[in-house]
């Protein structure tokens, strides 16, 4: 009696090639429009706070500190977006331009907004009006430096298969190549955050501002190496340390959100200058041998 091969109507739950259901494709495409919705709001906000800063408000601005928020909250849902189409294997190329472009808003446009209305736009100081204007004019240039630089990283991520790092690090790891939008955006909106959102008045700090504005612009523009933490997986822990990590991270930020926020901001993105005057001053302490040739036949 032949056998009927029943093998091909069972797939694997587990399978790659297990198709979701079509409400499954809309799960991570409502996080990148809450993201996008996110980075709506904190540039109105941005608007409103200069509005307010304008009008003779120089203290503490609610807007600003909207806005900060609203970034910051939008870089938590940007790394659910990714995560989640990858648990429910509902990866798209519609989804990832999707996100792409939710995140030069977001991610973009909103912070350079915020950056220059909360660092440059009201800092004077008994300035002379011509230098004033100056730092005004460099404020439009590093703003939109910021927004340039932002796009491109995200050109670049999105056109690259296997994009490998100027310095690699451990095969086991992943890594991003250059610092992401989200990172230098989430560094911005600590510092509004942790300000009080009272907007800058003197000079010194909007240049002091700038001059950040335009290392996060080269950071994201580099090909330097940033951890991409997608093979932490806390439904797997490896060790005890994943499980307490996020834990105190939480409470931290929970009972001491402005400090905790941006010393998490200011660890990231300074830890691939890190790695990288590491790397140099190994390379320069411990320069590689050069290979020997031995030529076929020779002694």
């Amino acid at each position: 009696m032949p056998r009927l091969d029943l093998s091909h109507h069972f797939i694997d739950p587990r399978s790659k090639d297990r198709r979701p259901r079509r409400a499954a494709y809309a799960l991570p495409t409502l996080f990148t429009a809450g993201n996008l919705f996110l980075g709506f709001l904190a540039t109105l906000e941005a608007f409103r706070g200069a509005l307010a800063a304008g009008a003779g408000n120089l203290g503490f601005n609610i807007h600003f500190q909207n806005a900060a928020i609203m970034i910051g909250v939008a870089v938590f849902l940007d790394g659910l977006d990714g995560r989640i189409a990858r648990l429910t294997n509902t990866v798209s190329d519609f989804g990832r331009e999707m996100d792409s472009l939710a995140d030069v808003i977001t991610f973009g446009v909103a912070p350079a907004v915020l950056a220059f209305a909360w660092g440059v736009q009201f800092a004077d100081g008994g300035l002379d009006p011509l230098f004033q204007d100056h730092l005004r004019r460099a404020g439009y240039f590093f703003a939109f430096l910021y927004l340039l630089c932002g796009a491109a990283r995200l050109a670049r991520f999105n056109v690259q298969t296997n994009p490998v790092p100027k310095n690699p690090g451990r095969p086991d790891r992943k890594y991003f190549v250059g610092l992401p939008i989200p990172a230098a955006a989430a560094l911005v909106a600590a510092i509004v955050f942790a300000a009080d959102s009272s907007p800058v008045v003197w000079w010194l700090p909007a240049v002091l501002w700038l001059l950040l504005l335009g290392l996060l612009a080269f950071l994201m523009a580099s090909t330097w190496r940033y951890r991409s933490f997608k093979d932490f997986n806390l439904l797997r822990p490896r060790s005890p340390l994943s499980v307490i990590l996020p834990g105190v991270l939480i409470y931290l930020i929970w009972n001491y959100p402005q400090p905790a926020l941006l010393g998490m901001a200011v660890a990231y993105v300074g830890s691939g200058i890190a790695v990288r005057l590491a790397g140099i001053v190994r390379r320069r302490l411990h320069p590689p041998r050069p290979h020997l040739e031995h030529s076929v036949g020779s002694n």
